[in-house]
């Protein structure tokens, strides 16, 4: 086989574990375009390794994108975006590959927004762990080798990980039934457009909390935190009912969407092809536990490719 045919059987190696590979960072650093971002990089590695001496390329692959994305979540600038307190992980629609492996409740835990914030709280090694156990099974022998450490020290960070973790799986309930989901959702925008309060408050948990990177008027420099049903329930009167300002303000009237996002329920506001926000919902008890606004451009462009792919629906409002 000549050079030029051997790097093309190489590069269709690559590609053929991209998107596990995307998968595999997109849980790690929680953001789409740095996740792409860590597996180009990769590829370049790749390109300039003696690929005849790579025994497993799927091992050594799995090895070079975990350790950039390390680096990454290491990195002075990353911790500094993080703790700034603007930071939500980039939400991705129902079906996108990078969402990776969905056979079990830890692999779709894995990637719901709940934990994807919550891991932000372990280390960088604690993170890697978890996910390489939790979303991809690989054993601790794999993983100590993967992250040149001891098997049991990969214990140890998982039961760490998981500790931490098990507290976002009590507070999020479990897995929802997918159409008391979609009800709760729907009345919950009823609600909330029509401005009858009393019912919002009726449909969150008592100690609901509401996160969102927009005040209604545009983005803030930190995140907005709601912590009472009532606040949540006011602050979503405002922000749902619609308004001559704000439809100036996002330059058109939207469409509100019922959608999927990284395995929870949520609603897409959509204008023309183009999402221009995004608000996940995680249910636990038959009410709303947590809910996250996204409004940030830069968080919406995947999400944005995804929608113009996606089959026309109807939607839940056409005239917000």
């Amino acid at each position: 086989m000549d050079s030029t045919a051997t790097d093309r059987f190489d590069t269709s190696r690559f590609e053929a574990s991209r998107n596990r590979l995307a998968s595999l960072a997109y849980r790690l650093l929680g953001s789409a375009a740095d996740a792409e971002d860590a597996v180009q990089d990769a590829f370049l590695h790749w390109q300039a390794a003696d690929r005849q001496r790579i025994k497993v390329p799927e091992a050594w692959l799995t090895k070079v994108v975990t350790n950039l994305c390390l680096d990454r979540l290491r990195s002075a600038q990353a911790r500094r975006e993080r703790t700034a307190g603007a930071w939500l992980p980039e939400p991705l629609l129902d079906g996108d590959p990078m969402l990776g492996p969905a056979d079990t409740f830890e692999q779709r835990e894995s990637v719901s927004l709940a934990v994807l914030t919550l891991m932000e709280r372990l280390s960088p090694l604690e993170r890697a762990v978890y996910v390489l156990r939790e979303a991809f099974s690989y054993s601790h022998a794999e993983i100590a080798e993967i992250l040149d450490i001891t098997e049991s020290a990969s214990q140890q960070h998982l039961h760490r990980a998981r500790h931490r973790i098990t507290a976002a799986r009590r507070r999020g309930g479990g897995e929802v039934d997918p159409a008391s989901a979609r009800r709760i959702v729907e009345e919950f925008l009823a609600a909330a457009s029509s401005g009858r309060t009393e019912r919002l408050v009726a449909l969150l948990t008592d100690d609901a909390t509401a996160i969102s990177d927009s005040n209604g008027a545009g983005l803030t420099k930190t995140l907005l935190r709601y912590d009472t049903p009532q606040r949540i329930a006011a602050v979503a009167r405002a922000g749902f009912k619609p308004t001559p300002a704000k439809r100036r303000l996002v330059g058109g009237t939207p469409a509100i969407h019922y959608a999927l996002v990284n395995a929870a329920p949520a609603i897409l506001f959509v204008l023309g092809d183009q999402v221009i926000g995004a608000v996940t919902f995680d249910i636990a008890g038959g009410k709303i536990a947590t809910v996250r606004g996204i409004a940030a451009p830069t968080r919406l462009v995947r999400i944005t490719e995804a929608w113009r792919q996606h089959g026309p629906d109807t939607p839940l409002i056409t005239q917000w």
